[in-house]
């Protein structure tokens, strides 16, 4: 690595700080380097707080010139009025020597006004060192921001038979992944803004749907019930929002919000996400709904969790074709990870 990506790998590595915190907002480093040293750092934290360049900016010691420094940020300073004022209006009121970014923007309201403010401001400008690293830290907010839909998980546990539900009349236990693994899937839950189930698993399993066992926020609850199946009463309506698509109502009540779909289709109900600010859906459905999902090619990600268990019989889960780009052993069990392109 040349100087300027490893001071851009830095700023990654900052920005994964508020991975669960800025969503629907993208994670953000920022860097103040004088001499070939860094004198600050920043990052973005949370939503609606200061962005990265802000925070960098207050680090920076009392007695160091900001014209006497180059700039480093992972994403492309905004150059609009949002939340906060525009990142690019500070940056050229300070006036570094030069400003090196990771990648664009790809939010239609920035992509390249930022870096061309910038320009026009007579501060030179570096664009698209480690860009596809970059890119790739905000997966979720690139998805959403180049094709109006959020970004979507796929997750599922299965035996290493291939099952991944038992019978409706079973009275076996249905746990299948290692108990030590629920964190992971937890801090799954907490690295997206909303999950996704089907009617009969809140009905059958009545899961909190939560994040009790990782830091961060409770993903926003989406329940897919067209016939208003769902049980109102079970403990997942307790707390928390709770979206649930169907064909027949619209209501809003202290617990949950019904909203009613026509035509009702997994890409329609994708879009309604999104325009409510949700880039990052996790599918944790039953074997027809995640299967709904591969069969619509809605998804972007899966990631299945294969335990070392055999069952001798069961509802089989969804085939999936296919390398993954990853695997390892956690604990008693395999963790698969499959990107669809």
């Amino acid at each position: 690595m040349n100087s300027d990506e490893i001071f851009i790998d830095r700023c990654i590595e900052i920005a994964q700080k508020g991975k669960l915190y800025v969503a629907p907002n993208p994670m953000v480093g920022c860097l103040f380097v004088q001499d070939g040293v860094i004198v600050s750092e920043g990052y973005h934290q949370k939503f609606g707080g200061s962005h990265a360049e802000v925070n960098a900016y207050n680090s920076l010691p009392s007695e160091v010139d900001p014209q006497s420094c180059e700039v480093y940020v992972s994403l492309e300073p905004c150059s609009y009025h949002g939340k906060t004022p525009p990142c690019a209006d500070l940056l050229i009121k300070l006036k570094p020597k030069r400003v090196v970014v990771g990648c664009l923007d790809p939010n239609p309201k920035v992509s390249g006004a930022g870096v061309k403010t910038l320009i026009d401001a007579g501060i030179e400008v570096i664009v698209g060192v480690l860009r596809e690293k970059c890119e790739l830290l905000n997966k979720y907010f690139f998805k959403a921001q180049k094709h109006n839909l959020p970004y979507v998980t796929l997750k599922w546990a299965q035996t290493n038979n291939k099952f991944m539900a038992r019978e409706s009349d079973s009275l076996e236990s249905s746990k299948i992944s290692d108990l030590r693994n629920d964190s992971f899937v937890h801090q799954l839950r907490a690295s997206h803004q909303a999950i996704l189930v089907g009617a009969n698993t809140i009905n059958i399993d009545d899961p909190l749907l939560d994040v009790r066992y990782s830091e961060g926020n409770n993903p926003i609850k989406v329940i897919l019930s067209p016939d208003l199946s769902v049980d109102f009463e079970k403990q997942t309506f307790n707390f928390g929002k709770t979206l649930v698509f169907n064909k027949t109502d619209n209501k809003e009540s202290a617990n949950y919000q019904l909203i009613q779909t026509n035509p009702y289709a997994l890409e329609i109900i994708l879009s309604n996400l999104f325009e409510r600010g949700i880039y990052s859906v996790l599918v944790e459905g039953g074997i027809q709904v995640i299967q709904a999902f591969l069969d619509a090619e809605l998804w972007d990600e899966a990631i299945i969790i294969e335990s070392n268990k055999s069952w001798n019989n069961g509802r089989k889960a969804p085939k999936l074709n296919g390398i993954p780009s990853l695997v390892h052993q956690a604990y008693d069990d395999n963790i698969s990870f499959f990107n669809k392109s």
